[in-house]
């Protein structure tokens, strides 16, 4: 590819043209037809609109730096010319300092660079007859009216090739390219068009004139308005019909209209849209399943032993617990947790176990069959063998190829940016700086967990001091719910302000690195904004979930962080609850934030355009202006969807074992999140440049990573997390002789069993409270998370005792048993469902006979035809040179 592009493109470099042998645009005065998507003369259709602000009426700039733009400027425009693209300028209706430039692209051209960029085109319409899904009444009363938008016809493609123009399915030469595949070429050509040549080294592309001010805008135009049809009877108003079928909130229920995305907007966002939707019809299945665990809890949490008793006045009221900090905290009373225990009976219960089970087959599921629904999509949008022959180079890669290596295939030398020891200090030198912020992630979390450990100590003797006399407040905030929601907005907000340096700090990175392609460079930078992400929203959760309350030792014998804040505890039922709490308001309030940025803040500055230019609802505005006004996409466009949907996947399924409502609110989220990015697509932005992708790209092997990661960290949830395993140990074995006394299995006596006695006058002076307010003459107290230690007194006094080690071998054989399964069913379920349905591979089948057929047997004819006649010349020659002379 690399070698065609400079057989093609380079020799069209030439040098900087003088003065005098530049071409201009012609220039024409608009036509009042603010429909219209021709030139003046009706005839040659925009591909593609260049936007600059004259530079004889800016006063911002020096003069010489205005000529210098200008210069450029006019050298860059000459250069289109010289390419074959034709060029007219538009003065603005409102502005009068900005002039719009429109280019089209002719026949001829669209012909050349369809073939340079492998462009695969219509041979034949499809011919295979397939049989209708069983499903497809169902699924036809939540399509779109096929009478509003038509399926589009399927054809056998090939790349393009001029030479074989003749077999190809040409019925209007004004149709053959669509408006989709013309922008693509038109923007192909302005990416690689010089502009100067400075020390030797040639400036081109679009990119840098847009980035250097010397235009303030190119974008393909919208074909219309979304608010109705166009008034251009050669116009089909899609963009109208997309916002009608698609956008509107009204369609929150229907399929979507994929076929129709795609051509209007190309694969790559066609690609992302179909991966919603599917993503969001599964999680249809696991959120039924997780409202009916979340029921089943509801229903079952009044039966909970455990929590009654740690509510009866009796039982629980007479349980004195240590206090949870040194001298500050004093002695509470286990009653003070009655209603959180209420609340983790919803969460920590047998439904929770069979959910996590369910959620490791569903992501299997998931992804099985996405990939065949890929495999479809690769077929009917041609994209099956797109990154083999169709993918062109960056132009900031080709920009820099100065060094000359040996093709070990071609045997021929070819251009690389860089040595192998230049690409090896790259890579050290991006994966040492990925490391470091990644480090630096960390370092905030530990900030947090300081923040947890020294706000309790405020929170424990502020609130038993102010509230002490408030029963009602004292029940819902006690000092670990206050650090809890407190510390969890601060790691929200913290996580929103990195979020912004580390986007920023990644794009750096990847563009050091120098990606050769657009598909690398994606996939490099999803890789490191992901890892960051994946640090930055899900470490807080992991430590809850792992690490608060592991470490902390016992009231006599406490351990210290920094050897000056006392190790965390968790509440008497466990941090389930408070990773619960952790995860809601992470969610809640990405979705809520992401919405603010991704729809809000868009129709604010539109809104404001609107507004400034108030002169529009006087004068007739043309297409090209209207959508000047709209918002830019973005460089990296589709990213921080995908970013944004795939962080919601890791929290649905890596906690979904402390969280089983996760799945609903995600498939709320979504269903709003299609409509809301449809949208922003036709009303709020300028039309994007259509993309090939072959499939979600780096996205798809970190969603399988995740997969894995998610039976791990449900399995350690259950089993570490949970007070569920603990319940069963006592349960099965302890509520029974020889360890316990009650007749038959029962849970009652649980609590008393498993909070272990300490003796205050074991305190250390460092750990006595100040001011004590003691319960009667008790001389004990229990601690404050789960532990299992011999009682005062004993010749082992607070070492584990044979309960600690029936629960730890109950939680790793829990743990290895589960993982076995749900893995064991993973790959039976990866074996069984193809990556490629039967379908689909006839009809790849099919495509490739008639493409051998149509474009390569024809040929072998020709041939054959022409040898023959060849043949019969050389054999006529013969056989005179051998005649006699008389004859």
């Amino acid at each position: 590819l690399v070698l065609e592009l400079n057989q093609v493109i380079i020799p069209t470099y030439g040098t900087v043209p003088d003065q005098q042998n530049l071409h201009t645009p012609e220039w024409a005065d608009f036509d009042d037809k603010p429909d219209s998507l021709f030139f003046n003369d009706g005839q040659r259709r925009i591909d593609f609109v260049l936007v600059y602000e004259d530079e004889s009426k800016k006063m911002t700039h020096k003069r010489s730096d205005r000529k210098k733009q200008k210069r450029k400027r006019q050298v860059y425009e000459s250069n289109l010319i010289n390419n074959g693209l034709q060029l007219e300028a538009t003065r603005s209706v409102l502005d009068e300092k900005l002039i719009f430039v429109k280019v089209h692209a002719p026949w001829e051209v669209l012909c050349m660079y369809a073939e340079v960029m492998h462009i695969k085109l219509p041979l034949q319409p499809n011919d295979l007859k397939m049989r209708d899904s069983a499903f497809n009444w169902f699924s036809r009363l939540f399509r779109v009216d096929e009478n509003i938008i038509k399926p589009e016809q399927e054809f056998f493609t090939a790349p393009f090739q001029k030479e074989h123009l003749s077999n190809f399915y040409i019925q209007d030469k004004d149709t053959f390219f669509n408006p989709a595949t013309r922008s693509r070429i038109v923007h192909f050509i302005l990416s690689r068009v010089e502009y100067a040549t400075k020390n030797n080294v040639k400036k081109f592309g679009i990119n840098k004139l847009l980035d250097t001010g010397i235009y303030k805008a190119a974008f393909p135009l919208h074909d219309s308005s979304f608010r109705h049809p166009s008034t251009d009877p050669d116009c089909p108003s899609e963009r109208y019909l997309l916002y009608r079928e698609w956008a509107h909130p009204k369609n929150i229920f229907k399929l979507q209209p994929l076929d129709f995305i795609r051509k209007y907007y190309g694969e790559k966002i066609g690609i992302y849209f179909a991966w919603l939707g599917f993503y969001t019809n599964m999680l249809i299945v696991a959120a039924v399943v997780g409202v009916g665990c979340f029921l089943y809890g509801c229903l079952t949490k009044d039966n909970c032993t455990w929590s009654q008793e740690v509510c009866d006045p009796n039982i629980g009221g007479n349980i004195i617990m240590c206090p949870q900090c040194d001298k500050a905290c004093t002695y509470w009373n286990l009653t003070i947790t009655c209603e959180s225990s209420k609340k983790l009976c919803i969460f920590d219960s047998f439904g929770t176990l069979v959910f996590a089970v369910f959620m490791g087959i569903w992501v299997t599921l998931f992804l099985e069959f996405w990939k065949r629904r890929q495999a479809e999509l690769e077929y009917e949008w041609d994209t099956v063998e797109y990154l083999e022959q169709e993918e062109q180079v960056r132009p900031e890669y080709e920009a820099r190829c100065t060094h000359v290596v040996m093709n070990e295939i071609t045997q021929q030398e070819e251009h690389v940016p860089y040595t192998a020891c230049g690409k090896c200090i790259r890579i050290t030198f991006c994966t040492s700086a990925v490391f470091f912020w990644i480090l630096l992630i960390i370092a905030s979390v530990i900030g947090i967990i300081v923040y947890r450990l020294s706000v309790f100590l405020v929170f424990s003797a502020m609130l038993s001091q102010h509230i002490s006399g408030t029963e009602t407040i004292l029940k819902y905030l006690t000092p670990q719910t206050a650090t809890s929601v407190t510390a969890s907005l601060i790691s929200f907000i913290v996580i929103m302000i990195l979020n912004v340096i580390y986007e920023k700090m990644a794009i750096l990175i990847t563009d050091f690195e120098l990606p050769r392609t657009q598909t690398d460079y994606e996939n490099s930078l999803t890789t490191k904004m992901f890892l960051f992400q994946f640090v930055n929203y899900y470490s807080s959760c992991f430590y809850i979930a792992f690490f608060k309350g592991r470490f902390v030792g016992h009231p006599g014998n406490p351990v210290y962080w920094l050897g000056k804040y006392r190790n965390e505890e968790c509440d008497p039922g466990g941090c389930l609850l408070e990773l619960t709490t952790q995860l809601a308001i992470i969610v809640g309030g990405k979705a809520i934030w992401n919405n603010i940025q991704e729809v809000l803040l868009p129709w604010v500055k539109n809104l404001i355009g609107r507004y400034c230019a108030a002169t529009r609802s006087e004068k007739v505005v043309p297409r090209w202006e209207q959508d000047y006004h709209l918002q830019p996409i973005g460089k990296l466009g589709l990213f921080y969807e995908y970013l944004e949907m795939v962080i919601q996947f890791g929290f649905v399924t890596l906690f979904v074992a402390s969280f089983p409502l996760a799945p609903l609110l995600a498939l709320i989220n979504n269903m709003l999140e299609i409509r809301l990015d449809a949208w922003k697509l036709t009303t709020q932005f300028r039309r994007m440049v259509t993309q090939k992708a072959q499939d979600i790209g780096a996205w798809q092997p970190i969603m399988q990573g995740i997969a894995i990661l998610a039976v791990v960290t449900n399995a350690m949830i259950i089993a570490f997390t949970s007070d569920m395993i603990p319940r069963l140990v006592y349960y099965w074995s302890f509520s029974v002789p020889p360890y316990g006394s009650h007749s038959s299995h029962t849970m009652k006596g649980y609590i008393n069993s498993t909070l272990s006695v300490f003796n205050i006058s074991d305190f250390k002076n460092a750990s006595k409270p100040f001011s004590p307010s003691w319960f009667g003459n008790q001389m004990t107290c229990r601690q404050v998370y789960r532990d299992f230690r011999y009682p005062p007194g004993h010749q082992h006094q607070y070492e584990h005792n044979i309960y600690y080690w029936h629960v730890i071998a109950a939680k790793l054989a829990f743990i290895i048993v589960m993982e076995h399964v749900i893995y064991f069913v993973k790959f039976i379920i990866s074996y069984v469902i193809p990556d490629v349905s039967q379908k689909t591979k006839s009809k790849v089948k099919r495509e490739k006979y008639v493409t051998q057929k149509l474009l390569h047997e024809n040929d072998l004819k020709v041939v054959k035809k022409t040898m023959g006649k060849i043949a019969d010349k050389i054999f006529k020659g013969v056989d005179s040179a051998f005649r006699p002379k008389a004859e």
